[in-house]
Formats: C-alpha cells, sequence, structure tokens
C-alpha cells in the first residue's frame, strides 16, 4: 500500500494470517488491520500470530464479527475502514458484501462459488464502493495470467481471434500415496465442491456449462506427468469476456495421476450431483491427510494462427513452494491466494472504482508487475 489505510481481513483461517502478515510486511506503507471473526479467540489467537511475525511495527486488534447481527464494535470499525478484505468461507460472502455496501466500504473476496458471486454481482452494482470478486489464485491470479497472455499473443502476432486458451492450477503436496495420491493443503469443502458443481467454459467461441470430471488428459509441465479435468469456478468470468474470441477456453485443475480416478469411485457412492458435497467431503476427509508442506504448479497456454497462418503457442508455468514471510514460514497455498487478494486491494484502493470488478477487468500487466505479486510469483 501506498498510503494509510484502515484494512478488515473477515475471517482467521490460513489465508487471513497470510493476507495479515504479507500486509503488516510488504506495505509501502503499512496499514491498520483490524481482524474479525465468529470466535474471537480465533482471531485474538491470529492477531498475536501476526505480531510475532513481522519485522515492521504494525497496529492490528481483533474483534467479535458475529454471524447475525451488527454489534457496537463493529460499527465503529466499519466507520472508520476503508476495505473489507473477505476470507469467509464462499456461502458467507454475501453477507459480508452487503456490510461492505452498506457501510460504502470498497470489498474483495476469494470465492470460486458461482451462485453467491451472482449474488453479489446484483447487489454491488449500484454501490459508491467497489468489489472485486474472485481475486485469490483459481479464480484469480490465473485468470490475469491468461488475459495477459491472450492480449500479448494477439499484439504480437496481429490477430483478432485464438483457437485456445488454456490456465490450470493444482494445490499440491510433493508426494503421493495410494489410493487417493493426494492430500488437503487447503479447504475440504472447496475440493469437494469444485468437484460436483458444473464447469464454465468457450466451445467454437460459444459459453457453454459441462459437466465436472469429464475432459481428463495428461499434461506434462517442467518434465512431470499430471492429470488435469475441469472443475468448477476456476473460469471466473472469461467465459463471458472471451466469448467470439476464443474458440475454446477452460480453467481445469491439476492433480497427481491416479487422484481422479479414485474421486470417481467415491462418487458411484455419493453420487454426481452438488447436493452430494458434504457426503463426497466426509469420505475424502476420512482417509486423506492434510499436509502442510505443499507446492503449487500453475500452467496457461494461448494457441492459434499467426497472420500468415501458421500455428503458434505461448505458454507459462509456475513452481511455487512454501516461502518465509517476516518471521513465518508461510504454505504456498497461503501466499499465492493471499497476494492475489491484497494486489486487488491496493488497485481497488488506489483506483477508487465503483461497482463489480471482475478478473477480465483487471489490467494484467498492472496486476502481474505488483508489490505484493512479485515476491511471491516472480516474473512473467
Amino acid at each position: 500500500m501506498k498510503k494509510h489505510y484502515n484494512i478488515i481481513i473477515a475471517g482467521a483461517g490460513g489465508i487471513a494470517e497470510a493476507a495479515a502478515l504479507l500486509l503488516a510486511e510488504w506495505s509501502g506503507v503499512t496499514p491498520s488491520i483490524y481482524i474479525g471473526n465468529r470466535t474471537l479467540s480465533n482471531a485474538q489467537e491470529l492477531v498475536k500470530w501476526v505480531r510475532e511475525g513481522t519485522t515492521k511495527n504494525c497496529e492490528i486488534e481483533a474483534f467479535h464479527l458475529p454471524g447475525d447481527k451488527v454489534t457496537e464494535e463493529m460499527k465503529a470499525i466499519l466507520q472508520k475502514a476503508d476495505i473489507i478484505l473477505d476470507c469467509l468461507p464462499g456461502s458467507l460472502a454475501p453477507r459480508i458484501a452487503k456490510l461492505a455496501k452498506d457501510h460504502k466500504l470498497h470489498y474483495v473476496n476469494l470465492t470460486e462459488y458461482v451462485a453467491e458471486t451472482d449474488q453479489i454481482i446484483d447487489l454491488a452494482r449500484d454501490a459508491h464502493s467497489g468489489f472485486v470478486l474472485q481475486s485469490g489464485l483459481a479464480p484469480g491470479y490465473i485468470n490475469i495470467l491468461a488475459m495477459g497472455l491472450f492480449n500479448d499473443f494477439r499484439e504480437d502476432f496481429d490477430v483478432k481471434k485464438v483457437d485456445k486458451l488454456e490456465f490450470k492450477v493444482g494445490a499440491l503436496t510433493k508426494n503421493a500415496v495410494s489410493p487417493h495420491y493426494y492430500g488437503f493443503t487447503w479447504s475440504p469443502v472447496g475440493v469437494a465442491t469444485e468437484y460436483l458443481n458444473k464447469a464454465l467454459v468457450l466451445r467454437d467461441y460459444k459459453k457453454a456449462s459441462l459437466p465436472p470430471l469429464s475432459e481428463r488428459k495428461q499434461i506434462i509441465i517442467d518434465g512431470l506427468a499430471y492429470e488435469e479435468d475441469l472443475t468448477s469456478g476456476g473460469a471466473a468470468d472469461l467465459p463471458d469476456a472471451m466469448a467470439e474470441k476464443v474458440s475454446s477456453l477452460d480453467y481445469k485443475t491439476l492433480r497427481h495421476p491416479g487422484h481422479y480416478a479414485w474421486v470417481e469411485e467415491q462418487l458411484e457412492k455419493t453420487g454426481k450431483g452438488p447436493e452430494a458435497v458434504k457426503e463426497l467431503q466426509e469420505i475424502m476427509q476420512t482417509v486423506i491427510p492434510n499436509i502442510e508442506d505443499d507446492q503449487i504448479i500453475i500452467y496457461a497456454a494461448v494457441e492459434g494462427k499467426d497472420s500468415s497462418g501458421t500455428l503458434q503457442r505461448r505458454e507459462v508455468s509456475k513452481h511455487i513452494l512454501p516461502l518465509l514471510v517476516g518471521r513465518h514460514k508461510l504454505r504456498a497455498i497461503q501466499t499465492t491466494t493471499a497476494a492475489g487478494l491484497l494486489q486487488c486491494a491496493q488497485i481497488i484502493l488506489e483506483s477508487n472504482k465503483k461497482g463489480v470488478v471482475l478478473q477480465s477487468m483487471i489490467e494484467p500487466e498492472e496486476f502481474l508487475n505488483g508489490n505484493f505479486i512479485l515476491p511471491v510469483y516472480g516474473k512473467t
């Protein structure tokens, strides 16, 4: 941040703690940070953790954020705040967005949940503040990276349309054992949800909705083999923004080989509709461990013919590991998700835009070279 802001972080989980620590360590001017959570003790623990981990002077405090009312303490903080960074589960996003709108605050969230995103878009159309949605890793960083590749390809090869725009992310463990070939590095709810809700894509230049896990392929990235398949939410608004410009566009989730076959076996027991999310989540949590030592694999590509008719392809791949920030080591999923959230927050605070800002509306060069993005993702 280039000037002082009062920033509310809603939530006290892993992404909230990463966002608070990165704000303290990497802002040009350290903001005042307010951590709100339904369980106050969790917010207080996060505040203590940040104070122990930061090397900077940081004004940070906890407050109670109940799920069903606005307290006098909340009112006082909301009245002096500039923005809410929503790190709560996606199902709660519409309520936090309404708090932001009612108090004329900017708002940035992370969720890949489509229905809740649509609710916020309707809510924020006439807002006096900016609402940046789906701003984490996937959706978030990966969509803006793909947009940047697309823009550069069109300019460099002097074309208006391309054949393919594909972007993929895997939040993975370094090792994977049978039968599931997976370890949880982030929310089990989010994993189950993306496996059971439909994926938005472009096919033949038109937006389509396809079943999740319906286009499995193998891909080799930096010499290592992964599986890719369609999952929900990661495409954000690109199927709408890129219609008539891209023949085939999709977001796919990367996994270690063997994982998706195991998931299919579980779906034979639970069914394949969105109503089975809780049951699939319970099965996965019973046998799949949580693993702290993680890695993020990122891949994006654009393909099409240049003005002379020669087929061209541009690719970007990244391999991101845990990172020391201040005195704490953060998992790769924490830094990659929080960095996108914070870069979008800085952009909306400094531009003071109003209304809904979706991923296709963010200038790729400004975002990809931002002071929160570069230390995590490096140059593109």
